[in-house]
């Protein structure tokens, strides 16, 4: 009787054992695939729970869910040699667990490959201009380029790329923000040129206004003096009729055809203009003639070389010889 239940009890913890190794739970965002003696069968196993042979079937569960992957920074040289870094992220899920399992092995790693070539040969062929004003042709470009091998063989689908940072060299940063400024600078003087531009055009048109209308002017003026009384100051406005100037004006006109009574005779010819009398230039100076010596020969004697040299300081010319022949 004791063998009998002791039976029993092996019977029933063997069958408990099997049951666990039959029974697999799939979560609602997996697939399985199940594996019988290393042949994948052909049925997707969906969420919930599912009886596999306990001998000779194994199942592996993929997840579907958007897999998140971050590229390390790579080195990178634009279309114009500029040198930068760049970091992006990619979005991908699988679509296909069977190609996923059995086409790659380690699906995320062989992934992040791809985009780090892909983001290197992506920037070799697009401008610096480019790359950071126009991001999302960049990403759509390294989307495609990264869905193409992915999608059909690997059954991984390439959802989003994005460029996460772009790290430039400390000197092309300067050159960046002195073109900014510059810029800017421009922008300002433009902006400025232009409220003058139109300050002038208003100011002629008010002008226009006042000549047509005296009394405009008249206004103008009291509230010119309202203003600046207004403020706490020691200015002190007297204001002026501008009749008045224009009288005085009309007599400093009339007046000017008259002197002490008789009218002023006002020549229309313009003064003569002094004469310039061009003086001859002096003829150059002939040159003088030097004075012909007779070199001392050895076999001359001492009195004879000192007659030489006495003729020697008689012949040459002196100053007044020189200045007699330049004024001759």
């Amino acid at each position: 009787m004791g063998v009998l239940i002791t039976v029993l009890i092996v019977v029933v913890v063997a069958g408990l054992i099997l049951v666990g190794l039959s029974l697999r739970d799939v979560q609602q965002y997996e697939k399985g695939v199940v594996f019988r003696f290393g042949r994948q069968l052909p049925q997707i196993r969906g969420p919930g729970l599912h009886v596999i042979r306990p001998i000779g079937d194994r199942m592996r569960k993929v997840s579907v869910q958007t897999e998140v992957l971050g590229i390390p920074p790579q080195g990178a040289i634009t279309a114009d040699n500029v040198t930068l870094t760049v970091d992006a992220v990619v979005y991908f899920k699988v679509i296909d667990p069977v190609k996923a399992l059995v086409n790659v092995r380690n699906y995320p790693a062989a992934i992040s490959q791809i985009a780090q070539t892909s983001l290197r040969s992506v920037i070799g062929r697009a401008d610096l201009d480019t790359l950071l004003s126009d991001r999302d042709h960049i990403n759509a470009e390294l989307k495609n380029v990264m869905d193409t091998p992915t999608e059909g063989p690997w059954g991984l689908r390439i959802e989003r790329v994005e460029i996460k940072d772009i790290a430039l060299p400390e000197s092309m940063m300067r050159s960046m923000s002195k073109q900014a400024e510059a810029e800017r600078e421009r922008r300002a003087r433009v902006i400025a040129a232009d409220g003058e531009f139109q300050a002038a055009q208003r100011l002629t048109d008010a002008a226009s206004t006042m000549a047509d209308t005296p009394g405009a002017l008249q206004l103008r003026l009291l509230q010119t003096v309202v203003d600046v009384s207004a403020e706490k100051n020691s200015t002190l406005v007297m204001p002026f009729p501008v009749e008045m100037l224009r009288f005085f004006e009309r007599q400093g006109q009339g007046s000017e055809g008259e002197l002490d009574g008789q009218p002023v005779q006002r020549s229309s010819r313009r003064p003569a203009r002094p004469t310039t009398t061009v003086l001859p230039e002096p003829a150059a100076p002939a040159p003088a003639l030097a004075p012909t010596v007779t070199l001392p020969t050895a076999e001359t004697t001492p009195e004879a070389r000192a007659d030489v040299a006495r003729e020697r300081r008689d012949n040459w010319p002196t100053r007044a010889d020189t200045e007699e022949s330049l004024s001759g």
